[in-house]
């Protein structure tokens, strides 16, 4: 275990499919009728952050109710032009706990097309990284 604890181990946590309804869209039918939206966030966890999980306490590590509370609060009673806004605004809500270092965002809308499985957008941003 030893070996182990000298590597850098890169660490993420994940939501996968975390289904929400929210008001968005820019035509007047969406505006009247919530859609399904379909979530998924990777973080990427601070090299500290990764030390604090070998204790094995939720104290010391991001809990995953944190992603699940914000999302929701976001949605919740407010409505979205854009599947962009929404994404770049849980973006920068998941970039705010100083051990996480990286994020990558993904929105769907699955019941636009019926020829498609989903149409959305994706964000990643990393600390500390310039900007393009």
């Amino acid at each position: 275990m030893d070996d182990v604890e000298e590597m850098e181990v890169h660490q993420r946590i994940f939501l996968r499919d975390y289904e929400v309804v929210a008001s968005i869209g820019i035509h007047e039918f969406e505006r009247k009728n919530p859609q399904r939206i379909i979530v998924d966030v990777s973080l990427e966890i601070s090299g500290d952050a990764q030390k604090r999980s070998a204790e094995d306490r939720i104290e010391t590590v991001l809990d995953y109710d944190f992603l699940r509370d914000c999302i929701r609060d976001i949605v919740i009673d407010r409505h979205f032009n854009l599947q962009e806004t929404l994404c770049a605004e849980i973006l920068e809500i998941c970039l705010g706990p100083e051990a996480v270092v990286g994020a990558r965002v993904s929105t769907r809308k699955p019941d636009v097309y019926p020829d498609c499985d989903s149409v959305g957008v994706e964000m990643e941003f990393r600390k500390g990284l310039p900007e393009l």
